[in-house]
């Protein structure tokens, strides 16, 4: 059971307009919950209210960007008001915004840090102070991504984005924890790959191996249940056992001294599918 899962209680969704995002929502709203989505997409966000409009009172949609703490404040003040009390807050708008090798593209660096890391921490700065006075359980869901803990090559600004949401929402649940009574539980949400519109703007076919949004929100839902806060999600070709080989070698580059990304580097092919077989 999520205790905070329940009817009349209240979620706040950003990047809520679809995929992930929205299918969070919808989930929510299914157990009766108030939900509240944010997203920086007008268009698209009265598309997604427009689909769940059976919801009633029930929903509210807010335009807000993430990168602005100022909007993110009045994102926050709007949920209050509106609902009085918010038992999960889900950061989970974020952004691909394309290759760049690490020297090139500073705009590109900026802002895809902007969106996904400063996103994450506006949000918990504007919200966790006062959901800390709840006096009743409730949540913080950041999403990551396995990029942020493997870092494959390619997309490296997306990759240090996604890892400064890790390294954030360890801190988060670590300094919460030292709280006595203190009724918040933070949880970071690792997708595989999910045909989100992330993905179908590059790919208009859902890939076999995708999980859709709703497989994930149900995955992440089954960890909630359980108070995981690594949420590492599989999809259709990476099961649990390949994820946890993958992280461990990452690991052990660190100690075993190995070269950066080992993984990639040709002269360790051959061990490194040993290792997987292990």
């Amino acid at each position: 059971m999520v205790a905070w899962l329940k009817p009349e209680n209240t979620a706040v969704v950003t990047g809520a307009a679809n995929g992930i995002g929205l299918a969070a929502a919808t989930r929510f709203l299914e157990s009766d919950m108030n939900v509240v989505l944010a997203d920086n997409d007008g268009d698209a966000l009265d598309a997604a209210l427009s689909s769940l409009s059976s919801a009633g009172d029930r929903l509210l949609g807010e335009l807000c960007d993430v990168t602005d703490p100022g909007q993110v404040r009045r994102l926050k003040d709007a949920a209050y008001a509106r609902f009085g009390k918010v038992h999960c807050l889900m950061n989970n708008a974020g952004a691909a915004l394309g290759r760049s090798e690490p020297w090139d593209e500073l705009a590109l660096w900026k802002r895809q840090v902007a969106v996904n890391l400063w996103g994450v921490v506006h949000g918990c700065q504007a919200f966790v102070p006062s959901m800390r006075e709840a006096g009743e359980p409730v949540a913080v869901i950041n999403t990551g991504s396995k990029q942020g803990i493997t870092n494959p090559p390619g997309g490296y600004a997306y990759n240090l984005s996604k890892a400064a949401v890790l390294a954030y929402t360890q801190s988060l649940a670590h300094a919460l924890r030292q709280r006595n009574d203190c009724p918040v539980s933070v949880h970071l949400l690792v997708p595989g790959l999910t045909y989100s519109n992330m993905i179908a703007r590059f790919l208009p076919r859902k890939p076999d191996a995708a999980w859709t949004s709703p497989q994930v929100v149900d995955f992440m839902l089954r960890g909630l249940r359980n108070g995981d806060f690594y949420i590492v999600c599989p999809d259709n070709d990476t099961p649990r056992r390949l994820d946890e080989r993958r992280i461990q070698w990452n690991a052990d580059d660190i100690i075993k001294n190995r070269p950066a990304l080992s993984r990639w580097h040709p002269q360790f092919s051959k061990e490194y599918q040993a290792f997987l077989e292990e």
